[in-house]
C-alpha cells in the first residue's frame, strides 16, 4: 500500500494535485490506515496518471470524469471534440500573438498591411518622418471608418507616389517644418505648392487632386491631427488659399473672382462695381 506522497511521486504530480482530485471527485478517496492515513493501491496510481494525462492534454477537469467512465466510441467523439475546441485556441492565441507583435511594431496597430507598406515606401524615398507620422495619422481615421475604400484610396496613392512632381510636393512640404509661422520662406514654399497643385489639376483634372471624397467631419479631423503634428501647416494652408487653393485633407480650388481688368482677384476681394 501506498502513502499519498508515493503515489504522487510515481504518478508524477503533487500531493496537493492529489488532494484536490480528490476533492474535485475525480480520484476516489482510500480508505484509511488505523492511524487515519490514506493508504493506495496500484490501481490508484494507473488512474492517477490518467487524470494527470488529460489535465496536461488541455482536457477541463470537468470532463475528466466523463472520458475516464466513457466507452471507447465515446472516447473518441470526447477527443475528437477537444481536439476542435484547443485547436480554436491555438487560432485564437495566435491572432493575441499578432496584435501583441503590432503593439511592437508601431504602424501596425491600426493600420492595414497595404497602408504600412505605403508609409514604409515614403521613408524609402526620403519622406520626413512627421510627414509620415502626419500621413499615418490620417490613414487611422480613414482605415476605421472605411475599411472597404481602402483598396481604392492606395491605388491612387500608388499611382501618385510614382510621380516625381508629387514627391516633389512631399518634399516641399518637408522644408516647412522647421520654420515659424512668420517666416517669408512660407510664402514661397505656398508657390511651389500652388503652381504644383495647378499643374496637376489642369493637366489630370481637379478631381486627381481631391479624390478622396471624404465627410466634412472626418475632413476636418484629419486637418487637426495633421496641424497638431505639423503647425506650421496652418500658416501654409492659410498662404495656399490666397493662391486659389483651400484645404489639407480635401485640397479644392477656390474660386476667384475677377476685377475690372480681367485679372483674378484674391479670394477675399470683392469686385468694386461703378456707380449707375
Amino acid at each position: 500500500m501506498l502513502t499519498i506522497g508515493e503515489l504522487a511521486s510515481y504518478a508524477g504530480v503533487t500531493v496537493r494535485a492529489v488532494r484536490h482530485y480528490h476533492a474535485k471527485g475525480l480520484l476516489p478517496e482510500p480508505e484509511r490506515d488505523h492511524s487515519g492515513y490514506r493508504r493506495y493501491d496500484a490501481g490508484a496510481v494507473i488512474e492517477l496518471i490518467k487524470i494527470r494525462t488529460l489535465a496536461e492534454a488541455g482536457v477541463p477537469l470537468a470532463r475528466v470524469r466523463e472520458l475516464l467512465q466513457a466507452t471507447e466510441d465515446q472516447f473518441a467523439t470526447a477527443v475528437t471534440d477537444i481536439d476542435r475546441r484547443l485547436r480554436e485556441e491555438i487560432r485564437e492565441r495566435q491572432r493575441h500573438r499578432e496584435r501583441i507583435a503590432r503593439l511592437a511594431a508601431g504602424d501596425h496597430l491600426a493600420l492595414p498591411q497595404e497602408v504600412v507598406d505605403f508609409l514604409d515606401h515614403l521613408r524609402a524615398l526620403g519622406v520626413d518622418e512627421r510627414i509620415v507620422q502626419v500621413e499615418r495619422d490620417g490613414w487611422i481615421p480613414l482605415a476605421a471608418h472605411s475599411p472597404d475604400r481602402v483598396p481604392e484610396w492606395m491605388a491612387r496613392k500608388r499611382q501618385q507616389i510614382a510621380d516625381p512632381r508629387f514627391i516633389a510636393f512631399y518634399r516641399t512640404l518637408t522644408q516647412a517644418l522647421d520654420r515659424p509661422e512668420d517666416d517669408p520662406r512660407l510664402t514661397d514654399l505656398a508657390d511651389e505648392l500652388a503652381a504644383y497643385l495647378t499643374q496637376l489639376a489642369d493637366a489630370r483634372g481637379e478631381d486627381y487632386v481631391d479624390d478622396a471624397d471624404l465627410e466634412p467631419p472626418l475632413a476636418a479631423l484629419m486637418d487637426t491631427l495633421a496641424f497638431d503634428t505639423v503647425p506650421p501647416a496652418r500658416r501654409l494652408i492659410e498662404l495656399l488659399k490666397e493662391r486659389g487653393w483651400t484645404g489639407w485633407t480635401k485640397l479644392q480650388r477656390v474660386g476667384r473672382k475677377v476685377g475690372r481688368c480681367g485679372k483674378p482677384l484674391p479670394p477675399t476681394a470683392e469686385v468694386d462695381h461703378p456707380a449707375d
